[in-house]
């Protein structure tokens, strides 16, 4: 008797998950409605319109939030934008869906340069090398990214305006 009540939940358990995987579409396959708004976003984006371009991509995660390349798109406008830590982001959420993804790194790799943060870009150029057998273009473009350094701000260039003024002699 007690088997019978053990069985009949394992059962149950195994049909319900089944179910469910049933319903679910293969991740491979992106709605084409988010393929065409990727594509127009990318369009805008190179037209100059980065607003339109956002709006585009915004709408292509709306109608399928896996399309990676949307995501990668979207992060290529924020760190157009001057907005590396939303590229950063953008990024993970790329990466979430594939982490084995060269471009999406060193995209990361170069905001997190922009950001100042040097030695969380230098893991994902080491990523980059172990993913790549023989030395590929992303490497090379974050080793010359991580090479030349954060940008340099204008509060970093210029003294600062309260500064004690030099004796005189």
């Amino acid at each position: 008797m007690r088997f019978t009540a053990i069985g009949a939940a394992g059962a149950l358990m195994l049909l319900s998950v089944s179910t469910s995987l049933m319903a679910q579409r293969a991740d491979n396959l992106i709605d084409p409605r988010s393929v065409e708004l990727v594509k127009q976003g990318r369009a805008a984006f190179a037209a100059g319109n980065a607003d339109g371009a956002s709006d585009m991509l915004e709408s292509a995660l709306v109608v399928d939030p896996r399309n990676r390349d949307a995501y990668l798109v979207l992060a290529e406008v924020a760190r157009a934008k001057g907005l590396p830590g939303k590229a950063i982001r953008l990024y993970r959420e790329a990466l979430s869906l594939e982490p084995n993804d060269t471009a999406a790194l060193r995209g990361q790799g170069e905001a997190m340069v922009a950001k100042g943060a040097m030695e969380r870009a230098k893991e994902n150029l080491g990523k980059i090398e172990k993913l790549c057998a023989k030395s590929c273009g992303d490497a090379t473009q974050l080793s010359a990214a991580i090479a030349k350094g954060p940008p340099v701000t204008t509060a970093q260039a210029e003294p600062a305006p309260n500064a004690a003024p030099t004796a005189k002699p």
